[in-house]
């Protein structure tokens, strides 16, 4: 009797061992030393360091006021997550956000301004910029390495001190697609750990093509960038210019910066179901979802292939009802080049096999 308990009890720690396994978050750690000519790093949850790259410029200043969309996310958070480009709130001021960003050292993105960013010898849309790109949401930490003490991202860090980002790693994200029926009141439907649900609703469908400049860095159907008010989609290959966003409807309506989203084609626009909250700033969409992924040469190495293969998001489309397949290629301006388009489906970044 007593082996048959002892067997019972084994197996019972067994069995719980694998369900705090299963359930266990996990996370990229991401390392900017304030210290020019320092290495960028990137830790894994296995504890292996990556290098990704060198700072070849630090920051001297906050950038205010930052693009309108900023507000929306959490203080001392990764506020845009871009192929050349990610931006972190500071703070709120008089209705506009207050950002500190990190950029390739071969480009600048329009929303860093001159004196308040990292630059990092770092191809665009690899690195930082791609398979190690921190989610939309993530927290943001300065580091002193004299005392060993972390604060919250209060403004400028100190030459020394260390930026800290980590970009959790779920195990099992509640979503992880999202299909978009592209019309007018067309569904915007979830698919995830809760079921199918629609959380938004089509305003104004995607009809053409734009030259969103990012789009350079990135592939046909993949994620050029992620932030709290705007999903912009490339649909060029990397090095052409061509685009398409997805936006909440608040956004298009109160930021001067997207007032040509109600004449041209390039934009579709998307709102909360009746009741619902605004979707700026919030999850699944414009918050702890998506990222410009791996490309090129980006050494992306976890546990197992879907590990590196879900840090891919890809983005397909349904033209005039058809089957699903691959975004048109398209680049520059053309404003009917998505006419046929009915649907689109997001796949979010995954990092397991969906144990359901």
């Amino acid at each position: 009797m007593r082996k048959v308990l002892i067997i019972a009890i084994v197996l019972l720690v067994m069995i719980l061992g694998f369900a705090v396994d299963v359930r266990a978050e996990k996370f990229i750690e991401l390392r900017i030393p304030c210290v020019k000519n320092s290495q960028v790093t990137a830790k894994l949850p296995s504890g292996e360091i990556v290098n990704l790259g060198e700072v070849a410029q630090i920051p001297v200043k906050e950038n205010y006021p930052a693009y309108t969309a900023s507000k929306w996310a959490a203080k001392s958070s990764v506020c845009a997550s871009a192929v050349n480009a990610i931006h972190m709130l500071v703070s709120v001021r008089d209705s506009r956000g207050s950002i500190i960003s990190i950029v390739p050292s071969v480009t600048v993105a329009p929303a860093a301004g001159a004196g308040a960013y990292f630059a990092i010898k770092s191809e665009a849309g690899t690195g930082i910029f791609g398979g190690f790109a921190p989610l939309v949401g993530s927290r943001v930490t300065i580091l002193n390495p004299e005392n060993n003490s972390e604060r919250e991202l209060d403004g400028v860090p100190d030459e020394g001190e260390i930026l800290i980002i980590r970009t959790d790693l779920p195990n099992e994200p509640e979503v992880f697609m999202v299909e978009i029926e592209n019309r007018p009141a067309g569904r915007v439907i979830t698919w995830g750990d809760s079921g199918v649900r629609v959380v938004a609703r089509v305003v104004r469908p995607i009809g053409g093509v734009g030259r969103f400049g990012g789009t350079v860095f990135q592939d046909r159907g993949r994620i050029r960038a992620s932030h709290s008010g705007v999903i912009d989609v490339a649909t060029s290959r990397r090095g052409e210019v061509g685009g398409l966003q997805i936006m909440p409807l608040k956004h298009a309506l109160t930021s001067v910066e997207m007032i040509n989203a109600w004449s041209l084609t390039q934009w579709l626009i998307i709102a909360p179901e009746f009741d619902q909250e605004d979707l700026e700033g919030q999850e699944p969409l414009f918050k702890q979802s998506l990222v410009p992924g791996t490309q090129l040469d980006d050494k992306f190495k976890f546990e197992n292939f879907w590990n590196a293969y879900g840090r891919k998001p890809l983005v397909i489309c349904r033209r005039s009802g058809g089957d699903w397949e691959k975004l048109p290629e398209v680049s520059g301006r053309v404003d009917d080049a998505l006419r046929d388009i009915t649907h689109l489906r997001l796949y979010f970044p995954m990092w397991n096999e969906p144990l359901r």
